[in-house]
């Protein structure tokens, strides 16, 4: 695959356009808008900053990863998806990787032969991942791109609660490049014996959410 076959089929598959749902999730955000923890850019900033390097992110970066290093190389996946599981800290988490991997996969057959995709229900840093390495897309390219479209999916959130307005989240997402750069370099130097994390309100309100009325997203 060429550079530009390989940029064109990430920006396809990780566009928010692309069928995932993911317009539907806030991963917590939601709740730490409506207790006053992430309450203007700077505060935003700093909470997706500290999902790459100290929260779900960073594990999702590690089965990424992973998930790549199998496609690539044609091995079975099975157990690191339900590693990958095992290590949600909430239920809505749970729903919305499993449900995100179930749609991307489904989206994903139009390029890749359904039969040599993994499970639906794959979590999606896993399912994407492995797609990546069967496709031969470049590891720490598409481990990027990844990281990326979750920043973007966390600013359009942020816009839709009122946080912060269109040039505000264009603010935050110049100065979240570096941080997502050195996160994926950091994952792909790394192994599954790194995973661990130390954000934990965004874990709690991840978690709280379930019970938030009224809301706009599922998790």
């Amino acid at each position: 695959m060429t550079e530009t076959a390989a940029l064109l089929r990430l920006m396809s598959w990780l566009s928010p356009v692309f069928p995932t749902g993911g317009f539907a999730y806030s991963a917590g955000l939601e709740q730490a808008v409506a207790e006053g923890l992430v309450g203007n850019a700077d505060d935003l900033s700093e909470w997706v900053s500290t999902q790459f390097a100290h929260g779900s992110l960073w594990n999702d970066a590690l089965f990424f990863a992973e998930a790549h290093r199998c496609g690539a190389n044609g091995d079975s996946i099975d157990e690191l998806a339900e590693h990958a599981i095992a290590m949600v800290t909430a239920r809505q988490r749970l729903t919305e990787t499993k449900e995100q991997g179930t749609s991307f996969l489904k989206a994903a057959a139009h390029w890749i032969e359904a039969e040599k995709l993994p499970p639906r229900e794959t979590p999606l840093p896993v399912a994407v991942g492995y797609s990546a390495g069967l496709e031969a897309i470049p590891l720490e390219q598409a481990l990027s791109a990844y990281l990326h479209a979750f920043a973007s999916s966390q600013l359009q959130c942020a816009i839709r609660l009122s946080v912060t307005g269109q040039e505000g989240a264009a603010k935050v997402l110049a100065a979240l490049e570096p941080v997502i750069a050195a996160t994926a370099a950091r994952a792909v130097a790394s192994s599954l014996e790194d995973l661990g994390t130390s954000a934990f309100l965004a874990d709690i309100a991840a978690m709280r959410h379930e019970t938030l009325q009224p809301r706009l997203f599922k998790s």
